[in-house]
């Protein structure tokens, strides 16, 4: 019998798959708006952390260096939105400002035909955030977060040993 030498670990959360999900529920609430890649990774923190926001209970359990996600996920974000897009869930638009992500025609029979609690507590949060900064553009998005730094800053504090 082989073994299974596996170099990788197996990634079970925040795939592309599943950050792909997220972002058709979001471009959902966001319709008939979209948003460029950087807004949509912000807003992703939002819906999922929506707590350390200003926004109901956090989707998922708040972890220690959360924070670090905004950097983190931007390439799996895009990889998901590429993803869903193949499906039709997703539209890109291209203009002068750039790429602008577009609930796709698909989108509307997906995020009505998932019931489960997780689904319906995330299409809350997506509508939660879109009514909060959904107006914002990506540079406002980014100085309000930036304000709610000191949310955040002790885990940074704590992360790179400054005193």
């Amino acid at each position: 019998m082989g073994s299974l030498n596996r170099k990788t670990p197996i990634q079970l959360f925040n795939t592309p798959f599943e950050l792909g999900f997220r972002m058709v529920y979001l471009l959902h609430a966001l319709r008939p708006s979209g948003a460029d890649l950087q807004k949509l990774v912000m807003l992703d923190y939002a819906i999922v952390y929506s707590k350390d926001v200003g926004g109901p209970e956090s989707l998922h359990t708040p972890v220690p260096f959360r924070n670090s996600e905004l950097f983190s996920r931007r390439e799996r974000i895009e990889q998901g939105l590429h993803l869903m897009s193949t499906r039709g869930l997703v539209e890109v638009e291209l203009d002068d400002s750039g790429l602008t992500y577009v609930a796709g025609p698909s989108s509307f029979t997906m995020v009505g035909s998932l019931a489960s609690k997780y689904w319906r507590e995330l299409e809350a949060r997506c509508f939660w955030a879109a009514s909060e900064f959904g107006k914002m553009t990506t540079e406002e998005l980014q100085t309000n977060f930036a304000e709610k730094g000191h949310l955040w800053g002790a885990e940074l504090e704590l992360a790179w040993g400054a005193t």
